[in-house]
């Protein structure tokens, strides 16, 4: 497919759908188009759509990505790989049999059904930068408490000296079938062995430091680079940096999320920034030059006689960096006019003199054609 359709309309919800609608729709659509069932041209095409739509909008972090930023937006985020990572389609078919159809159709690395075994969690980290951080890129030290292998056993979770066996009931599976006959049909239930408890091996002594699992839980202080011109929300993929997997499987993935301290003199639209900057009435009157920050330092501004208030006046590539582009933003100053609330008698003075030479008709509104 060229062009991907809405997934709120590939599945046909609305957009304020709870979870549990989303999923009533997905199986529906599911058995209609499961290759399984439907020997038509164009029906797995449609089953992989319909199982993507879900994959994202059955998971709380993925949709509200995909309904702040759209396709475009989102698919620079996420890898097909990404979309269909940890998602649990075992449950929506739970005792349906199509459980080994899905590796097939995904090609083995997808769906939740194989990684529970296979593979360690994905985690996720929050990290608070500066905007000056964001502008300028920065590596930072983060803290990550996950699982990993046992360095007494090695991650066999048998002690030292002894080995494990293989399980006898599921022969290394790790899993067992169960079918059973409904009418015409016949279907297939893939359980966790209940011998091994799904690992394959049975482990006659196991480890004292990890009691069996082969994992332990440690603390582990990770580098995160951070490229120039990061925005709100985005996000870091460390490829096995995530939980470890039992057996010797596939390490998950740690996703940092950069989030973007509040600055207190700059507002972010995109890769332009904003300031406001207050002047008195004699400077926007006159005309002066002021001083305004920029992310390198104060920059200087020629005000022009009769100012307004809102105008704007722009610096051109004083913004912020292009994240994966070339050059820069702009910084856009907004004229604001500070008003004094106290007067001394001098400039009460001076100021109630004003008044009488622009005379009565100073105060009146101005008309404006629309």
């Amino acid at each position: 497919m060229s062009q991907k359709r809405d997934y709120y309309e590939v599945l046909g919800v609305e957009k304020a759908a709870s979870k549990d609608q989303i999923k009533d729709a997905y199986r529906k659509l599911a058995l209609q188009y499961h290759p399984d069932r439907n020997k038509e041209p164009g029906a797995e095409e449609k089953f992989k759509e319909i199982s993507e739509a879900y994959a994202v909008l059955s998971d709380d972090q993925k949709r509200s990505q995909y309904d702040n930023l759209g396709h475009a937006g989102f698919d620079q985020r996420y890898s097909q790989e990404d979309i269909f990572r940890s998602t649990d389609f075992d449950s929506v078919f739970r005792d349906m049999g199509f459980g080994d159809l899905f590796r097939t159709i995904f090609g083995g690395g997808f769906g939740g059904y194989e990684q529970t075994q296979n593979r360690g969690q994905d985690l996720a980290y929050d990290l608070q930068i500066t905007l000056e951080e964001a502008a300028k890129g920065v590596e930072k030290d983060i803290v990550v408490p996950r699982t990993e292998h046992c360095d007494i056993c090695g991650g066999s979770g048998a002690a030292p000296g002894s080995t494990a066996r293989i399980c006898p009931t599921c022969n290394g599976q790790g899993k067992v079938q169960n079918m059973r006959k409904a009418g015409f049909a016949m279907y297939v239930q893939v359980t966790a062995c209940p011998t091994c408890k799904g690992k394959g091996r049975i482990i006659e002594t196991p480890c004292s430091n990890c009691h069996g699992t082969g994992l332990v839980r440690k603390r582990r202080t990770i580098t995160v680079k951070i490229p120039p011109g990061v925005d709100e929300g985005h996000q870091r993929r460390l490829r096995g940096e995530g939980e470890a997997a039992p057996l010797g499987g596939e390490t998950g993935d740690l996703y940092v999320i950069i989030h973007v301290k509040q600055h207190p003199q700059f507002v972010r639209e995109g890769d332009d920034l904003w300031h406001i900057a207050m002047l008195n009435y004699p400077q926007a009157a006159l005309g002066a030059e002021i001083t305004v920050p920029t992310l390198e330092g104060p920059a200087t501004v020629k005000v022009h006689p009769g100012t307004q208030v809102g105008e704007v006046f722009t610096l051109r590539g004083k913004g912020m960096p292009r994240f994966r582009g070339y050059g820069r933003g702009d910084l856009n100053v907004r004229v604001g006019i500070s008003v004094p609330e106290k007067l001394t008698a001098s400039q009460k003075g001076l100021l109630e003199q004003l008044a009488k030479e622009f005379g009565t008709d100073a105060g009146k509104s101005r008309k404006f054609r629309l």
